[in-house]
């Protein structure tokens, strides 16, 4: 009966619609500046503006001689006297006039009067001259001013997460420092009479505290900082206590692994029914249907709550969808959708429900073709399936089965 009230009270959604419930409620946090070299993960909070053109002048490309196009044209080799020289990081000394050549460097500011570069290997020095055996055409080998990025030009937009290219980038524009958000806390807890940590000795039913190391990495992956809470016993108050205590540590998202399923839901919905309000329970994906999300009342604060399943794959799948983009959205990065490619599944699933499956797979380059191969059972308390694993094989919830040669989207678990 108690089931019976709970499915009522709380229709199963789909992946998008609890997403959007999730994400509706979040603001990005305040930002902070943070050194270049300390940026990398960081998700931009300002525009990032050129400042002057890149590059900011007109320079070879090639190692070579600095010439007017013009005098490269005619039969035969042509004869150029060879007035100079200019290396990277120097100033030209004088201008190209007609019937000259300079030799320049690669990176090396183009003389005035100069409009193309000719290749070393197209020339050859003889004595004060240079025998031009190619014509080259005006800007053969030169790299204009502003070829890259013009100035007063916004190359990386704010909600951009910092990758390396980016970190080179916001370099080249001379900046030291950046500004970002700042990283949300992240509250870890799991819950259950049985678990036990790592290197304790294991007792009979007992098994190990893996949720709360796994979500530890995913946190700090998605750019979070883990605040981890322990393990809180089957009981309201230890779940309610741990979860306050959280809060009290400023937490700016609470993760919880079991408690969720329509047995135990109550440790979950006790809580947040005296101290907040839940928002949904149950979503239509396998594995991770018993996934809860509501938001914890405490010192005058709301705290978003996600109550993600015991089982390990479920709590690691269900991070990945609701979780990550919980994390980025708090960074205030513009993209939270997760990446897919497609590729050819190998096997054959029946499906027993309309819920979308994830299934564990692994990837390989075949044939020209990506290849996607289920990396063994599919149980949610299968962990070594899902270690085997760099991706998860999306099938929607319309497909009553799979059968070999199908095209699927899979979402990369790649580092």
């Amino acid at each position: 009966m108690e089931a019976d009230k709970l499915t009522q009270m709380y229709p199963m959604l789909s992946v998008e619609e609890a997403l959007e419930r999730v994400l509706s409620g979040l603001s990005p946090l305040p930002e902070e500046r943070v050194p270049l070299l300390e940026a990398l993960g960081r998700v931009l909070s300002r525009d990032a503006v050129a400042p002057h053109d890149i590059p900011p002048h007109a320079n070879s490309a090639m190692d070579g001689y600095a010439v007017r196009a013009a005098d490269t044209a005619g039969a035969g080799p042509v004869r150029l006297r060879l007035v100079g020289e200019v290396a990277a990081g120097g100033l030209p000394e004088r201008e190209v006039g007609p019937g000259e050549a300079v030799r320049i460097m690669t990176g090396a500011p183009l003389p005035p009067g100069a409009d193309a570069v000719v290749r070393f290997e197209w020339a050859e020095l003889a004595g004060e001259w240079v025998l031009i055996f190619r014509a080259v055409p005006p800007g053969h080998d030169v790299r204009p001013a502003g070829e890259d990025v013009r100035a007063g030009e916004v190359v990386i937009p704010a909600g951009t997460r910092l990758r390396p290219q980016e970190i080179g980038m916001l370099a080249t524009l001379g900046e030291t420092e950046v500004w970002v958000r700042r990283r949300p806390r992240v509250g870890i807890l799991a819950t259950g009479d049985e678990l036990v940590e790592p290197g304790d000795p294991l007792p009979p039913g007992k098994i190990r505290n893996a949720n709360s190391y796994t979500n530890f990495a995913q946190v700090k992956k998605s750019g979070g900082i883990p605040v981890p809470l322990g393990v809180a016993r089957d009981w309201e108050e230890e779940v309610a206590a741990r979860l306050r205590a959280g809060v009290e540590q400023g937490v700016d998202l609470l993760l919880v692994s079991g408690g969720v399923s329509v047995g135990d839901f109550d440790l979950v919905k006790r809580v947040l029914a005296a101290q907040g309000r839940m928002d949904f329970w149950r979503v239509r994906m396998k594995p991770g249907k018993p996934l809860a999300f509501g938001w914890l009342s405490l010192s005058g604060r709301e705290v978003p709550v996600l109550g993600m399943p015991g089982n390990p794959v479920s709590a690691m799948v269900s991070f990945e969808l609701f979780a990550r983009p919980a994390i980025l959205a708090l960074q205030g990065a513009r993209d939270l959708s997760l990446p897919t490619v497609p590729a050819i599944f190998t096997d054959r699933v029946k499906r027993k429900d309309d819920r979308r499956h994830f299934l564990r797979v692994r990837l390989s380059q075949e044939g020209g073709e990506l290849v996607a191969r289920l990396t063994g059972e599919q149980g949610s308390g299968i962990l070594s399936s899902l270690v085997k694993a760099d991706g998860l094989a999306v099938i929607p919830e319309n497909w009553s089965h799979v059968e070999p040669g199908a095209r699927v989207e899979v979402i990369p678990l790649w580092p």
